[in-house]
């Protein structure tokens, strides 16, 4: 921080009223003093980096910052304003801002004034000091980090001051967390609401990162140079891990983020006391990580393997919901023999319904093309970073090509990885390492993946595959019943966790190539999935003094969530009563499997709901079993919560009577 400001880098009388006036009256002393070399140009890349994401912090701090070709060296600048200024913080105003200049590619440095800036700028004793300061060197020496005399304290402030002392001077625990999940819906934001919620009663400073199936808005660097710990509650991988490296990272489940968020933040605590460190750095910089998951090298290899299908299953979802809905919209307007029609390019006529729905099949029908080798890429993706990217495409490609399908996009996929990792642990000369990433590595593991599933493994997965296709549409009576009730504990046992998603991934899988059977195992899946927040919905209107007060309200927004094919509406009630809530909604969610599977309801789309409803085969069969699967989980949740004998002390005496249940 020594070259980094001077006294006429400092303006203690800061005028400016908006973020863009302050970094200009800012920037112009950096011209002045030969930092910066275009003023317009510089202001533009602040304002760019600004438009990403605000750089307030709490505590009246405003941190604009940004890499610039039109910076000649490392710099930064202070401004105070004594009216603030707005700089996005969720408190207010800042009243401190420092304005840092990197050069363009200068990643180092940048990194290293943001870290260490925000570190002082946690401390209030720093702060209070900048606040109170009346002479622009001495600002500047202290933000060097220098020693400057203190001035003599105020009796008549001295007598006041030991009431506060303590408040001011305690430094709240700062978390940065990760939260994401396989199809980044609703785990994903419920780890981070549960975390949130957690660290506020435990007076902790916690600022989360949603890595979602929309998108996600990274964390500052400043917020994470300043944080004492890292959580991740994830169960597909956290993208780049390296901004974490050097903390103390807590590193599990997203089921644990939503179901134990005080004993993660407690561990984490614990981690920074005991000075544990991530060593997520370099490496991953160069070449990328030697192995990646939520379990990292660490954990046992069926967890490890899990999180590597399930990264692959997050990223062909998107593909599947576009491709499945667009082919079951198709064959609503234009009937089953849509399919064979002639391709649009030659043959479309704007005012016919034909040629609209056979647009849309088409354009499914590529969407579809997609799944397996999206499958197999993200998998060896999760696994070994973008250097699988090339051969996992390529073997997912192959894997259609020999007609292996599904399966083998999974096996290409792991075979990827597996192979990138290899040639990763090689030691290569360092003029070598800037061009393993984007040629040798995908190179050599492309041809090995080629060589494996051309000549080795390709046949007899595509046998495999066949084999289970063929099981899948010979399916009936009571084979098919007993499938469904397989499915339907699956998909409600643990309600959006692995076993959940490894039902769902089965029946994503049969829509890769549909066939009859793979489409009634798609209907008696989503159909499952739907019941148990919709048992416990109905539970919680017709035996309300058995819930809690706040069951009821999440029971009202339970409807909702199972209408519209989210699982985990229920878990907050599991969560809460695991032996009572789980066994019931297994047993409906069974029933209502078997039912789809035995009245021979089909889905092409790879979601439930009731906006599918007009995309199902036998539509009112499927409605029944749902509602049939609904009763059987709300007439056992009932009767286990009814056998405690006593009603919910919370419940208001003159609450609404009760509604009988209809079972």
């Amino acid at each position: 921080m020594s070259e980094l400001i001077t006294a006429e880098l400092v303006d203690l009388d800061l005028s400016a009223e908006t973020k863009s006036a302050a970094a200009r009256s800012l920037a112009g002393r950096m011209v002045a003093a030969g930092r910066v070399t275009d003023l317009d140009g510089f202001l533009a890349d602040v304002a760019s980096r600004e438009a990403q994401m605000p750089t307030g912090l709490d505590g009246g701090i405003g941190i604009p910052h940004c890499r610039s070709e039109h910076v000649a060296a490392p710099t930064l600048a202070f401004g105070r304003s004594a009216r603030g200024i707005d700089f996005g913080a969720a408190d207010g105003p800042a009243d401190l801002v420092f304005l840092i200049a990197a050069p363009a590619g200068a990643d180092d440095d940048h990194l290293t004034i943001l870290s260490s800036l925000a570190r002082r700028l946690m401390d209030p004793g720093f702060t209070g000091a900048l606040r109170a300061e009346g002479d622009p060197a001495a600002a500047a020496a202290r933000i060097r980090g220098e020693e400057v005399p203190a001035a003599a304290p105020d009796p008549e402030e001295t007598e006041v001051a030991p009431a506060d002392t303590e408040s001011e001077t305690a430094q709240p625990f700062r978390i940065v967390a990760v939260t994401s999940c396989p199809t980044g819906i609703a785990h994903t934001y419920m780890a981070a609401e549960s975390l949130e919620a957690a660290a506020r009663a435990e007076g902790v400073v916690l600022n989360v990162e949603t890595q979602g199936s929309a998108g996600f808005e990274r964390l500052d660097p400043a917020v994470i140079a300043a944080a004492d710990a890292v959580i991740w509650a994830h169960d597909v991988d956290v993208r780049e891990k390296a901004r974490f490296g050097g903390k103390p990272v807590v590193d599990t489940g997203v089921k644990a983020g939503i179901n134990r968020p005080a004993e993660l933040i407690a561990e984490a605590r614990r981690k920074a006391e005991r000075g544990e460190i991530s060593r997520v750095s370099d490496e991953h910089r160069e070449q990328g990580p030697r192995t990646r998951g939520s379990a990292g090298a660490s954990g046992h290899f069926g967890v490890r393997l899990r999180t590597y299908l399930m990264s692959g299953v997050s990223y062909m979802v998107p593909f599947v919901a576009a491709g499945g809905l667009l082919i079951a919209l198709s064959f609503a307007i234009g009937g089953y023999e849509i399919a064979s029609a002639k391709s649009v390019a030659d043959h479309f006529v704007w005012g016919e319904a034909a040629s609209w729905a056979a647009l849309l099949n088409q354009i499914g029908s590529a969407a579809f093309g997609f799944l397996v080798p999206v499958l197999a890429g993200y998998i060896a993706y999760g696994m070994a970073d973008r250097p699988a990217l090339v051969p996992g495409f390529v073997g997912g490609a192959i894997a259609l090509t020999i007609d292996a399908g599904f399966l083998g996009g999974l096996v290409a996929g792991l075979l990827a990885g597996a192979a990138v990792m290899a040639i990763q642990r090689l030691k290569v000369h360092p003029t070598l390492r800037g061009i393993m990433p984007v040629l040798v590595i995908p190179l050599l593991a492309s041809i090995a993946v080629g060589f494996l599933m051309f000549i080795v493994v390709g046949k007899p997965i595509a046998s495999l595959q066949n084999a289970l296709t063929d099981w899948l549409n010979g399916l009936s009576g009571s084979n098919a019943v007993i499938l469904g009730v397989v499915l339907g504990l699956m998909m409600c046992f643990d309600m959006g966790g692995p076993l959940n998603k490894v039902a769902y991934a089965f029946a994503v899988g049969g829509l890769a190539d549909p066939t009859p059977g793979s489409l009634k195992v798609m209907a008696a899946v989503m159909a499952a999935g739907m019941v148990p927040p919709l048992a416990m919905a109905l539970a919680t209107t017709v035996r309300r003094r058995l819930f809690t007060r706040t069951e009821r309200e999440n029971g009202r927004a339970a409807w909702v969530l199972g209408a519209s094919f989210i699982t985990e509406g229920a878990i907050p009630f599991a969560a809460a009563d695991p032996l009572r809530v789980i066994p019931s909604v297994m047993a409906g969610g069974a029933v209502t499997g078997a039912l789809s599977m035995a009245f021979g309801c089909t889905l092409r789309a790879p979601h439930g709901g009731v906006f599918v409803v007009p995309l199902i085969g036998e539509p009112f069969l499927y409605l029944l079993a749902i509602a049939t699967g609904t009763v059987v989980s709300t007439a056992l949740v009932v009767a286990l919560k009814g056998m405690r004998g006593k009603p919910d002390k919370a419940a208001p005496a003159d609450d609404e009577a009760e509604v009988p249940v209809a079972a």
